[in-house]
């Protein structure tokens, strides 16, 4: 039976739930969604041989890093401390060459399938699936250009419990487990794996469980998306959202496991922020643990929270989160036009420093604002030149004039003209509108074109330099592209466009110079988008290789298996530099 998973970019309806705001029931079965789209690839799926059964009939993959031996850590001893030392038998800590994981072969799936299908009983249909489209869909994105393969089976969880046995199960017959959830990765994070394996999508998992209004938090399953919270608390006359806002199908999820953030940032920060309280995750051993408490902050040990954000479901699957809220201010939106990117961002220092009421402040360029001009959703015609766009927010509209009034003084003086406030709240929305759509309207500029989206951060006062200097390579290069930035915390995004393999080669080296500027000016590879497959490879290099190796630690203790999203994030060997202790360079 062919299932269908979230539409990637696509707002997404669902029935109102009770009024009830204390645990709502937990979801019997997946609600029906869109179909996603997906660009066609050919089957990479390749067998590797491997010893079939109960965990302990084989040793694990090396142990100890380079990083273990410097921090004297033996593998073998923290599983004993961690309770799973049963599960993962380790090699003895002199062994110190890294080896290649030992999965099962297309058999032992087969059997893991039939084993799952026993477990699951009269309910196997709803949560099994092997309809070849599916695999395809879940196997596959059209939002990215990464390598992948398809999955053996997909299976979509309803509870804590179905993730334990399909963990434990994929654990017996050496199966990588890939996370799925709302679709818009631009990084690959949910491509599948050349040996096969499970595709886990946690759509079915997308109820409130719990809201504290007077705590101003709520407790949620991982598939629910931040644009539904939003709605059912507006509709339930709570007057607190979820501000992080990355793609409009972005899942809780989703955004947890890649440590997003989106144009709310310059006031509300990211997700390695306060906004992940805790998580209930399923371990690779097969463990649940919750990784803290509800309470506002706590001094508890280490914030094992945060170790799960970012970590790109390689560590856990979360299958619960309790999220904080923030209260709903009235805001309003303005867009101002500059001579060149330079200015726009001294204007946006300037403005930051002077403590007014911003929510957000965007940075598009002139391709982006033809585009705009071309198939904006308000209908207006812009100046074809670099532009920020204002979110102000304040607790009253006195407030917000005021935040109007200094900005518009302080844009003036750094070149700034056209300065122009919504004067309704139809028109703001409008407004913004023409600066959330930026992906359809930039796709729309070439006829049959595709896009690759990518983003980098550096700091502040560096970006007019990586925008100038990334301009003036996509000019050379002949392809078409837009460019927009979340400009109070230095995040920067490119669309570049493609219409064939040749072009699409021309894009991916593009994306390569950006992501070397960027980390040559003191930033990151990626400031939200995550690293999945397409920027593993830039670890050694921003990071420094201690650091890497030290991740490479943690994920070993926790996945000696290396079961969970194989592939993902952690860099190849052969990234690394040849000399070793190479610190992050500033």
């Amino acid at each position: 039976m062919l299932r269908q998973c979230r539409q990637p970019f696509a707002r997404l309806a669902r029935p109102s739930l009770p009024l009830s705001s204390r645990i709502l029931s937990r979801a019997s079965a997946r609600h029906p969604v869109r179909a996603a789209s997906s660009s066609s690839a050919s089957n990479s799926n390749s067998s590797s041989s491997s010893s079939s059964g109960d965990p302990s009939a084989s040793s694990t993959s090396s142990s100890s890093s380079r990083a273990a031996s410097i921090l004297g850590i033996s593998l073998a001893s923290i599983l004993v401390g961690y309770g799973i030392a049963s599960v993962y038998p380790a090699r003895s800590p002199d062994s110190s060459a890294r080896s290649e994981p030992q999965y099962g072969t297309p058999e032992d799936f087969k059997r893991a399938i039939a084993e799952l299908k026993e477990l699951f009983g009269p309910d196997a249909e709803d949560i099994i699936s092997t309809h070849p489209e599916e695999l395809r869909i879940h196997g596959f994105s059209e939002n990215d250009y990464h390598p992948g393969a398809l999955h053996t089976v997909v299976l979509f969880p309803r509870s804590t419990e179905d993730v334990v046995k399909i963990v434990r199960t994929a654990t017996k017959y050496r199966m990588p487990i890939i996370p799925f959830s709302g679709g818009t990765s631009l990084e690959g994070h949910f491509r599948g794996s050349e040996v096969g394996g499970i595709c886990l999508n946690m759509a079915s998992m997308d109820q409130i469980l719990e809201i504290n209004e007077q705590d101003s938090d709520m407790i949620v399953q991982p598939g629910i998306g931040w644009m539904t919270i939003n709605e059912e608390l507006k509709e339930r006359g709570i007057p607190l959202f979820f501000p992080l806002d990355p793609a409009p199908g972005a899942t809780i999820g989703g955004m947890l496991s890649t440590g997003c953030s989106g144009t709310n940032a310059v006031r509300y920060g990211t997700a390695k922020g306060e906004w992940f309280l805790n998580a209930t995750v399923v371990l690779p051993s097969g463990e649940v643990i919750k990784t803290r408490r509800r309470a506002r902050k706590s001094s508890a040990g280490f914030d094992l929270t945060k170790l799960f954000i970012g970590a790109e479901g390689t560590l856990g699957i979360v299958t619960e989160v309790t999220i904080r809220l923030a209260p709903v201010l009235p805001t309003t939106v303005a867009v101002v036009h500059f001579p060149d990117v330079k200015r726009a961002t001294e204007a946006v220092i300037d403005v930051m420093n002077r403590g007014v009421g911003i929510q957000c402040v965007e940075l598009c360029d002139t391709e982006f604002m033809r585009s705009v001009n071309l198939f904006g959703s308000s209908q207006r015609t812009y100046p074809e030149r670099d532009s920020l766009f204002f979110k102000f927010q304040g607790p009253t509209p006195a407030a917000l004039a005021e935040t109007a009034k200094i900005v518009r003084e302080v844009v003036k003086k750094h070149g700034g003209d056209g300065f122009d406030v919504a004067r309704s709240d139809r028109e703001a929305a409008d407004l913004w509108a023409d600066r959330k759509n930026a992906l359809y309207s930039g796709l729309a500029l070439v006829d049959g074109a595709r896009g690759w989206s990518t983003d980098v951060c550096v700091p502040v006062s560096k970006l007019p330099q990586l925008v100038l200097e990334t301009k003036q390579d996509l000019a050379e290069i002949g392809l078409v592209s837009t460019i927009v930035g979340h400009v109070g915390d230095g995040n920067f995004h490119a669309l570049i466009l493609f219409r064939n393999d040749e072009e699409l080669e021309v894009a991916r080296h593009a994306v390569h110079r950006m992501v070397e500027r960027a980390i040559k000016l003191d930033g990151t590879c990626t400031g939200e988008h995550g690293v999945g497959i397409g920027k593993r490879q830039y670890l050694y290099e921003e990071l420094g290789e201690g650091t890497v190796e030290l991740m490479r630690t943690i994920k070993k203790v926790v996945d000696p298996l290396e079961l969970f999203n194989p592939g993902k994030l952690y860099p190849d060997a052969s990234d690394a530099p040849s000399k070793k202790n190479t610190p992050p360079s500033h």
